[in-house]
């Protein structure tokens, strides 16, 4: 995939370059053609041949002039010209003229903010993890002559470069602090790759990690790692729990130790309670039993659910 990329940006750079024909000079190319036509025409049978064709000859030079020497430079772009090989100006944005065959023009710089993917497969972090990291740099040039100079193809030398700064820093880490530590590994890859393409005129941006993988085994273990690490946190708590409401008896006990009246009712609270529900079964230990006679309790109860059909049938 990195190798189909770079040769689709070279493509993409050579098209780009042929295409820097004005409109303007075809224009004009077009209408000196269309005018010499016409004038050898009208000329013919009044003048002499030898002069149309000196007519006709001049106008397609100077159309031809034109059409190789007036260029059109967009806004965001600078024209590398060269005289007899020499590195001679940069040109534009807007209209310039060159002089043909002794000047050329072999790149055409883009200014605007380029946005490079890159990736790094199957790399090994420190502690022998296999990862895939996708990122994406944006990136553009503050320095044509030397991006036009210094380095054959500056769009498949900055995305080298920063695939290699990726594999070297992924080298480097270990897989948690890939994972937890983003924001930090942008800045690195930035700063590695910014020194990197500095000489060649060209300065980073920002760097943006966009998708981390790891191994399928690997990811199944650390999640059931985290999910251990959660019901560990989770027990910790309950018993933090258990710890504060068996402080908040204690404390409780201390204003009932010496009133057992207070504690007496409590107690007959907390059955009320419980039998207020139908159906609710409630196991009372003897001790209870014998503390708050709870024993004669239930009998006059009984006694008193026992009278009660009695009384109905009279």
């Amino acid at each position: 995939m990195d190798s189909k990329f770079i040769k689709n940006l070279t493509s993409k750079k050579k098209s780009k370059e042929d295409m820097h024909i004005s409109a303007i000079a075809g224009t004009l190319f077009a209408i000196l053609l269309v005018v010499a036509v016409i004038g050898a025409l009208l000329m013919d049978g009044r003048v002499a041949d030898a002069w149309i064709g000196t007519y006709v000859v001049v106008l397609t030079i100077i159309g031809t002039y034109i059409l190789y020497a007036l260029k059109v430079a967009s806004q965001w772009e600078k024209a590398v010209v060269l005289r007899l090989g020499k590195f001679r100006s940069l040109r534009g944005p807007g209209v310039f003229w060159i002089i043909p065959i002794i000047d050329s023009i072999p790149s055409w710089i883009d200014h605007r903010v380029m946005v490079t993917p890159f990736a790094a497969q199957k790399t090994l972090t420190k502690d022998t993890v296999p990862v895939d990291v996708d990122a994406v740099l944006f990136w553009v040039v503050w320095d044509a002559e030397k991006a036009a100079l210094e380095v054959e193809n500056y769009h498949a030398a900055v995305d080298w470069a920063a695939q290699t700064a990726l594999r070297d820093i992924i080298g480097r880490m270990m897989l948690a602090n890939i994972l937890v530590g983003r924001s930090e590994l942008d800045k690195e890859l930035q700063q590695i790759i910014d020194d990197r393409t500095t000489p060649w005129g060209v300065t980073v941006q920002s760097v943006e990690i966009r998708d981390i993988v790891i191994p399928q085994d690997l990811e199944d273990a650390m999640s059931r790692q985290a999910q251990a690490e959660r019901e560990r946190q989770a027990r910790v708590i309950l018993g933090e729990s258990e710890k504060q409401i068996a402080a908040s008896f204690s404390e409780a006990s201390q204003a009932y130790i010496n009133n057992p009246t207070a504690l007496h009712l409590r107690a007959m609270n907390m059955l009320f309670e419980g039998l207020k529900e139908k159906g609710a079964l409630v196991i009372v230990p003897s001790s209870a039993i014998d503390t708050m006679n709870l024993g004669g309790l239930s009998g006059m109860v009984s006694l008193a659910q026992n009278n009660a059909p009695k009384e109905d049938a009279k």
